[in-house]
């Protein structure tokens, strides 16, 4: 016989709600997924669990023999599991998967300023896009995820099932290299087009731009010449003169302070950016929930980098 663990959790969630859809919900799976993993449930004990001839679904007398024994199964293992986690919770790094601008930028400021106020945190850190790290973290398959809150809310993420904390307040500045005067060598403000350096369509960061940009007769003048979906590869291009570009204010603070680079355009077109820090309730795991006890404890200086 060959079971998996998570269908003997799927069976008993399902025994709780009585409902394929609520219990595929609770299990963050779509829900032919869900039903397929307890046919395959059904499949190894050989025996049917579920009457689905009902509604609310029920289960028939071998599923409900069956359940006393499930229950115990994933009962005993989450108490295992939950003691072994304990024992190691002090030296195990948590897995944090984080938008490329944010860990190459703000993550090793902002971890080091956490760790001021935790101690030492034991960290991996994989950079990803905002959609890659929205799906690892639903899957479950990181502890924590750093991302740009969605005021738009199209990739929008469930408060309850996904607490947040606010770790930092930014804004997208667009920049180009400066002149020989040392005003901005592609202005937005004038007549003529502008040699604009742009994301790629699918990127969380052109998104907000493109917003900014929606109803504006600027936009008939940005001459797309680059895109890409990583702010360090605009910030580049800028570098070499090609264009501008709406860059994180962290990503280019020595550049602006050096004069290196130069704002091409008044504050009021800037792009407001929230930076949170999101786990996944469903998951529990013991090194995650202390750190969130203790963040809820730090003075907010010692969250934002």
């Amino acid at each position: 016989m060959n079971l998996e663990t998570k269908w003997l959790e799927d069976f008993v969630a399902l025994s709780n709600t009585c409902s394929f859809s609520a219990s595929a919900r609770q299990r963050h799976v779509t829900q032919p997924a869900f039903s397929r993993r307890i046919r395959s449930l059904e499949q190894a004990v050989g025996v049917t669990l579920v009457d689905r001839s009902t509604t609310p679904v029920g289960l028939t007398p071998e599923g409900q023999l069956f359940l006393i024994t499930a229950r115990n199964l994933v009962e005993q293992l989450n108490e295992c599991l939950g003691h072994l986690r304990g024992v190691a919770m002090d030296t195990e790094a948590l897995d944090i998967v984080a938008a490329h601008s944010l860990a190459l930028a703000f993550y090793p400021q902002w971890i080091s300023r956490l760790q001021q106020g935790l101690g030492e945190l034991p960290t991996r850190l994989v950079a990803m896009n905002v959609g890659e790290a929205i799906h690892v973290l639903r899957e479950g398959n990181c502890d924590l995820m750093l991302g740009y809150y969605d005021p738009y809310a199209s990739m929008q993420l469930d408060a309850e099932v996904f607490p947040s904390f606010s770790v930092g307040q930014v804004k997208m500045i667009p920049v180009c290299l400066p002149d020989a005067s040392g005003k901005p060598r592609f202005p937005l403000a004038g007549e003529g087009q502008i040699p604009f350096l742009s994301y790629t369509q699918g990127a969380f960061l052109g998104r907000s731009v493109r917003m900014l940009l929606k109803n504006d007769p600027l936009r008939l003048r940005l001459r797309t010449v680059y895109e890409t979906a990583m702010a360090e590869g605009l910030k580049g291009m800028v570098m070499q003169g090609v264009g501008m570009a709406w860059i994180p204010d962290f990503c280019i603070r020595e550049e602006l302070s050096s004069v290196r680079l130069v704002r091409a355009a008044a504050e009021d077109w800037d792009v407001p950016l929230e930076i949170r820090l999101y786990r996944c309730s469903l998951v529990h795991k013991p090194g995650v929930e202390k750190l969130w006890r203790q963040m809820m404890k730090l003075p907010r200086d010692f969250l934002e980098a």
